[in-house]
């Protein structure tokens, strides 16, 4: 097999993961589980969304939250070597960003997306792609000038949940389109499972002729029908360097439900069984990398006892069989 031999995992367990579940997860857990991330050697983390708490009340501690994290003494000497993200699907949020920025607590990047979809766009961000990347555009220049990155997502590559098969052309396009207005990196997402191992690998390596390197683009899965891993590897093997991921393989659609309230506008999961989807599980995705002698650069021990302490912290058990069955010795155990 012919794969990077170092690569860059970033975990979006606290924005990405605990947005699906139904109960609210306290801010001082949402902390704990970033400070130990970032302990356990994390660059990349997702934060929050500082989008409207009413459709979404498990980000309505977005501010605190940040102001928690920057003022952490855990990790008060890691920090500054940590890219901080907020999800800002709509201006408003943006906003919230920048004055957060501004006021010294907020986002070191922010994330808009894009599917190629043009129905699952519209449920997403209430606007056309057309009137989205008009959008977009301004709003990646006001972030610019106070000094706050900007992730570019493609979605829908492999898939829409509403309207089936999409074209994987059209996601390259969207790439590009994405650096062309100034993004500083691009995700490139499957965001409901409906990526085969086959078609990843022809995207990737589709993507990599586009752009030659892999070093602005970051590869995200789901793992709705178990192939998550398979998806990795096929990415890997198309050279890809830059992965996210969740502990536990938590995440999905924002909960439509939290706390015991209805959450109104949410609509219908796209899944028969929402606690049957989410991400690819960090934990698993670490240790299958350090069995392929694939540096992350990341404390491997310390990830496994934080996805069980994620498990006590959303309540039931997880995806990760890491967690369960732990790493492979690398010597003899004397057993």
């Amino acid at each position: 097999m012919n794969y990077p031999k170092k690569v860059t995992i970033g975990d979006i367990s606290v924005r990405d993961g605990f947005q699906h579940e139904e109960k609210f997860i306290p801010t001082e857990a949402k902390l704990w589980t970033l400070e130990q991330l970032i302990l356990a050697g994390f660059k990349h983390i997702e934060v929050s969304n500082f989008g409207n708490p009413i459709g979404m009340p498990q980000f309505k501690d977005c501010d605190n939250l940040f102001k928690a994290i920057r003022n952490s003494k855990k990790v008060k000497d890691l920090i500054k070597d940590v890219s901080l993200t907020a999800i800002t699907i709509r201006e408003t949020a943006v906003e919230r960003a920048i004055q957060a920025k501004l006021e010294g607590y907020g986002p070191d990047r922010i994330l808009f997306m894009v599917s190629t979809s043009e129905s699952h766009h519209q449920k997403n961000s209430g606007l056309s792609l057309k009137e989205y990347w008009k959008m977009a555009e301004e709003q990646i220049k006001k972030a610019h000038d106070v000094g706050i990155k900007v992730n570019g997502t493609v979605s829908t590559i492999w898939g829409c949940p509403i309207e089936g098969p999409t074209d994987m052309g059209k996601a390259i396009e969207f790439a590009q389109r994405w650096i062309d207005i100034g993004a500083n990196d691009v995700e490139h997402a499957d965001h409901d499972g409906s990526a085969s191992p086959d078609r990843v690998y022809r995207y990737f390596s589709m993507l990599m002729d586009h752009f030659q390197k892999p070093d602005k683009h970051i590869v995200h899965f789901h793992t709705t029908r178990g192939w998550g891993l398979a998806n990795v590897l096929a990415a890997l093997q198309a050279g890809m360097t830059n992965y996210e991921s969740t502990m536990g393989g938590i995440g999905g659609q924002p909960a439509n439900f939290v706390s015991g309230v209805p959450v109104a506008g949410t609509g219908s999961y796209y899944y028969k069984d929402p606690n049957l989807v989410g991400l690819v599980s960090t934990e698993d995705m670490v240790v299958m990398m350090d069995e392929m002698g694939i540096e992350t650069n990341l404390d491997i021990d310390k990830i496994l006892e934080i996805g069980a302490m994620v498990e006590r912290i959303v309540g039931r058990r997880l995806r990760s069989e890491a967690i369960k069955n732990g790493r492979i010795p690398k010597s003899l155990t004397g057993k």
